[in-house]
């Protein structure tokens, strides 16, 4: 009855989108179409994008090839995807949520190279991965993210693990450790997790019709809740976000693009992707020149896309950045390989709210800058909601209300 019923509103939030999007102005409907259509995906995982919206992706897959398909009958729902950092030509994934603590190397042709279980952690709702070399050490660090939330803060806190790359490629198990996070403002759903290559900064993308980019602390603490805060604007609904390797640059995926940012939150182009059946995942090549963009299903393809080459000059490491997630080239990582979660703290027990997270700004002004760049692409850049939008969404949850009362009577 649950499944006929959230299946039932996402019939009913898609049918009063399409009555509904012919009306959103010119300069917001290319992001319109996402902002109504995504939630049905979410609800419902049956649904599938609009004919309309399937055709217009469609005419970008000459901007992407198809690199491999998942072959292992285990991975129904890849969500996170990361190349490794010390094994040329492998690719890690998860599968999504109701499943067990663990994680699939993959190789070119798509073959499961190593299956590894995770011991220390629990599958709540993994969503996305991110990998790294540290640079003190050389060896592979991932990171993955248990932290969708479809009720937008039914869990206390959400939780990363962290776990050592394996040296070798076979079946094993390896031990995380836990990191517990909570919203400063509230708890959200999110669906993206990024970390900077050379300072090992972890960023959390939440998924929202105002997304939003939220800075961990410098120094993680496996023995409290470490506290999220907002740094920069983020597209509606967004699925997964991932730092360029030389961390120039970051990559924010929805279902139906993805866009490319300046460190300091400046968008530097959007690109195209390929048609998927529920995009989900995103990552850089390590050359980072090329975007891996994966979906969930059985067998689902990974598909490699070119960055426009005007991307690299606009995201080199010289342009500085004047805002958020920014880092310092030359910082060294935030933690050690080998961390415990009895080690020693090395910041203070409670934040001060004039830290300075980022390079040259304190909180008051990072957030002051960040909801003034949310207000400045509200429409045009972000897609941000207008009132009309808000009217549409009003009816249409009106609607998706009125299906529902009607379907519980039916069925009683």
């Amino acid at each position: 009855m649950g499944d006929l019923l959230l299946r039932t509103l996402a019939v009913a939030f898609v049918t009063c989108a399409v009555t509904a999007v012919p009306a959103v102005p010119a300069v917001a409907a290319v992001t319109a179409v996402p902002a109504v259509a995504v939630p049905a995906a979410t609800a419902a995982k049956g649904v599938t994008a609009l004919p309309a919206v399937r055709a217009r992706a469609a005419a970008a897959d000459d901007t992407g090839e198809k690199l491999f398909t998942f072959r292992d009958r285990g991975i129904t729902e890849s969500s996170g995807l990361a190349v490794s950092p010390t094994h040329p030509g492998v690719y890690y994934t998860h599968n999504d949520s109701a499943a067990e603590p663990m994680f699939y190397a993959v190789g070119q042709d798509g073959r499961t190279r190593a299956t590894f279980r995770v011991r220390g952690a629990e599958a709540r709702d993994w969503e996305a991965m991110a990998a790294r070399a540290d640079p003190a050490t050389g060896r592979g660090v991932l990171w993955f993210a248990d932290i969708g939330d479809n009720l937008d803060g039914a869990w206390p806190d959400i939780s990363v693990y962290k776990v050592m790359e394996p040296p070798a490629l076979r079946d094993a198990t390896v031990t995380a450790v836990r990191y517990r996070f909570r919203y400063a403002d509230g708890g959200r759903n999110a669906e993206g997790v990024m970390v900077h290559p050379r300072t090992g900064r972890l960023y959390v993308v939440t998924k929202e019709f105002a997304g939003s980019v939220y800075a961990a602390p410098k120094t993680l603490r496996a023995d409290r809740v470490n506290i999220l805060r907002k740094v920069a604007a983020a597209p509606l609904m967004a699925t997964d976000a991932a730092y360029a390797p030389d961390g120039s640059s970051y990559v924010i995926r929805t279902y139906f693009s993805a866009t490319l940012y300046k460190p300091s939150g400046e968008i530097i182009t959007r690109v195209s992707m390929p048609e998927l059946k529920q995009a989900e995942s995103i990552a850089f090549t390590a050359d980072g020149r090329a975007l891996l963009v994966g979906s969930e299903g059985p067998a689902s393809p990974v598909y490699r896309v070119p960055l426009p080459e005007g991307a690299f000059q606009a995201g080199r490491p010289a342009d500085r950045p004047t805002g958020q997630p920014a880092e310092r080239p030359t910082e060294r990582p935030t933690e050690r390989p080998t961390e415990r979660p009895t080690e020693r703290p090395t910041e203070r027990p409670t934040e001060r709210p004039t830290e300075r997270p980022v390079a040259r700004e304190s909180p008051r002004e990072r957030d002051g800058d960040a909801k003034k760049a949310a207000g400045e692409r509200d429409v045009v850049e972000q897609g941000g909601l207008t009132a009309r939008d808000v009217m549409i969404l009003v009816l249409a949850g009106l609607l998706a209300t009125a299906v529902i009362g009607f379907v519980a009577r039916r069925t009683r």
